[in-house]
């Protein structure tokens, strides 16, 4: 009887396909792999530029429109383009034992949840300790608001101009010394906040990069030696890369990056822009070895698109929509609550969008 389910179970595994469907069109899939390098870039790079450089500046609204459609993408994607085709490849009937018995999708997605969960906590709580050893100065770059941190300049020098005149000082009730020393010590508390603000912002978009890139190397695997399907995917593809280069990159754009990283935005950019095309050159380099219905392939497939969709299902539902909605400040006061459903019809147009294009890719 076992040996009789042991061979039952070689048979089946032995469904699992050794080959891939590339079918030629190598000319078109080398072109595929400039067209996405483009739209990749497009969607990433525009933001950062439009933030930096006047000649393609836009208005605010248009910032605002971005970044909440970008975020729906970004939740989407993690939900209809990671999780599902994770699951499907997780639960192929090639696939035998513990694969059959278990939606190893959803929990591998589940650890990698609790995963970026605690990096995220240890991060914070070590960035509470470091972000006071940051430089007044340094915190002030982060901030990204010019009036603020002249104002506290200015403010500051006055305290010290006040301290350096000994007859202000010596004046009946006056006690300047120790004005001055509780003033300097809510600023620096405050350039620390700041500081610590801005790191935490740059955690996040690390994380959302890390998750995205991910992905994009399997979808350009896959482009690389599809087969009939290969016209329908390409196309997919180019408005799938566009949308979540703008989710990724309207969130690098709102950070307020110092001097000393003014690069930094724009290699993030570069990054996610030839992730899927350096993908689909090693797909077509290894077209005749590699085979994405494999037992392998699809395991490796399978983890790796549960992995990542845990990544962006947790930034886009903790860092994106709650972060944003509840505990910002930019919705408060007048108008807020109009303001705030116009970007939720804005997040949830983008998250529509792209589960649309999950019919097709």
């Amino acid at each position: 009887m076992l040996a009789a389910e042991a061979y039952a179970g070689l048979a089946k595994r032995e469904q699992c396909s050794t080959s891939n469907e590339f079918d030629g069109r190598e000319g078109l899939r080398v072109g595929a792999l400039f067209v996405i390098m483009a739209s990749s870039a497009l969607g990433a790079f525009f933001p950062i530029m439009a933030s930096n450089y006047s000649a393609v500046s836009l208005p605010d609204w248009c910032f605002f429109v971005a970044k909440f459609f970008g975020s729906g993408v970004i939740i989407a994607t993690g939900f209809v383009h990671l999780l599902q085709p994770a699951n499907e490849a997780l639960t192929d009937p090639c696939l035998t034992g513990t694969f059959q018995d278990y939606p190893w999708a959803f929990g591998i997605c589940l650890m990698s949840l609790y995963a970026i969960f605690l990096v995220e906590i240890v991060t914070h709580h070590m960035l509470s300790r470091v972000a006071p050893a940051y430089s007044a100065t340094e915190a002030r770059a982060h901030s990204g608001s010019d009036a603020t941190c002249m104002d506290d300049e200015l403010r500051l020098s006055e305290l010290q101009d006040l301290r350096s005149k000994p007859q202000e000082m010596s004046k009946p009730g006056s006690d300047g010394d120790a004005v001055y020393q509780e003033a300097h010590r809510v600023l620096s508390a405050s350039s620390s906040t700041v500081t610590e603000g801005f790191l935490s912002q740059v955690v996040t978009v690390f994380i959302l990069e890390f998750g995205v890139i991910f992905h994009s190397v399997f979808i350009g695997l896959s482009l690389a030696v599809s087969g009939s399907e290969f016209i329908t995917l390409f196309i997919v593809l180019i408005f799938h890369q566009m949308f979540e280069g703008l989710g990724l990159g309207t969130r690098i754009a709102e950070i307020s990056w110092p001097a000393n990283k003014r690069y930094t935005p724009w290699i993030l950019a570069l990054g996610f822009s030839i992730s899927t095309p350096i993908a689909i050159a090693i797909g077509l380099g290894v077209r005749h070895s590699l085979s994405t219905n494999s037992r392998s392939g699809l395991i490796a497939n399978g983890c790796f698109d549960a992995i990542s969709s845990g990544i962006l299902i947790y930034t886009g539902l903790v860092e994106l929509m709650a972060h944003e909605f509840i505990f910002s400040s930019q919705f408060k006061g007048p108008g807020g609550l109009k303001k705030m459903l116009f970007a939720f019809t804005m997040m949830c147009a983008g998250s529509g969008l792209m589960a649309l294009l999950g019919r097709w890719a």
